[in-house]
């Protein structure tokens, strides 16, 4: 079956606990379910991994290059995740960043990115939506096989 990755970094195994009034209620459980749900009609499942460790993450994409394409919330690597940014340009498939907040409009650290200029597209501020209109924009980029 093609796959699609679902990668996300540090902290996001918490969603629904962690800053409730920022990241919303839904569980990363919950946001799977979603893209699951709305990928699952081309035939495709997805590898969902959540790690609390830049290398970790990195050997996730490494070991996913034969995935269709990748959904990634890197969390606070965005700022300065350099080794998985470097790992994320060598993947060979399209890729969508998703921040479940509007980082621009929070504190200035997060206002650079070392990842979003080589992402396929980026979403950001429209909490656990991002991660379904991610999924429906990889959809329409990834051919039909």
């Amino acid at each position: 079956m093609s796959s699609i990755l679902l990668l996300n970094g540090p902290n996001l195994g918490i969603l629904g606990r962690r800053q409730p009034e920022i990241y919303g209620t839904a569980t990363l459980a919950d946001i799977e379910a979603a893209v699951a749900k709305r990928v699952a009609e081309r035939g495709w499942e997805v590898v969902s991994i959540q790690r609390e460790s830049e290398g970790e993450l990195i050997h996730a994409i490494q070991d996913n290059y034969d995935a269709l394409g990748a959904i990634v919330n890197p969390g606070a690597l965005m700022v300065a995740g350099w080794s998985l940014r470097d790992a994320l340009a060598s993947f060979p498939r399209p890729w969508i960043e998703v921040h479940l907040s509007n980082v621009w409009a929070r504190e200035s650290f997060r206002h650079e990115s070392v990842i979003s200029p080589l992402a396929t597209g980026l979403i950001a501020g429209l909490g656990p939506l991002g991660y379904e209109l991610a999924a429906d924009a990889l959809l329409r980029i990834v051919p039909a096989a």
